[in-house]
């Protein structure tokens, strides 16, 4: 069974802006959320998937992720998706023997920084960079499935 351990951070401070290895602008849908999985349609550069992931706030949840057409999953996001849709900027930060993805988010949700790291196991040792603030990952604020519905802007 696919997992995801992932662990989500506020940020202190740019100082990680220094350090970005790499970027892609991400357009990101809901076909609807369910009380026991999302299904997300995300475009990342020129490549689109599919993703299920379990609900719930949680450290570790279950996920699926399949590649799909360009054009289909454009054509989802404008008819099927909810709206309004994310549109963030994922930074790849690489940090001691991990890799941190940071969300700089726009629209609806322009101003919101989160920082994410996914783990091994939920026990995983990690280096804290000095720039990683306050973790949220239990704070279903920072959930993109809830950001759609209840945008950074109303906070």
């Amino acid at each position: 069974m696919p997992v995801e351990i992932e662990r989500k951070f506020l940020l202190k401070n740019d100082h990680w802006r220094q350090h970005i290895d790499h970027s892609a602008r991400i357009r990101q849908g809901y076909l609807g959320a369910m009380a026991k999985a999302s299904v997300r349609i995300r475009i990342e550069g020129d490549q689109a998937n599919i993703n299920i992931k379990s609900a719930g706030l949680s450290v570790r949840r279950m996920e699926y992720e399949y590649s799909i057409p360009l054009d289909e999953a454009n054509e989802m996001l404008d008819k099927l998706c909810e709206h309004p849709q994310i549109d963030k900027l994922r930074h790849i930060v690489k940090h001691g023997k991990h890799v941190w993805e940071i969300d700089e988010f726009f629209g609806d949700n322009a101003g919101l920084v989160v920082a994410e790291i996914e783990l091994g196991d939920e026990v995983e040792m990690f280096d804290m960079p000095s720039w990683a603030g306050e973790e949220v990952t239990q704070d279903a604020r920072y959930y993109n499935v809830n950001l759609v519905k209840h945008p950074f802007k109303n906070w």
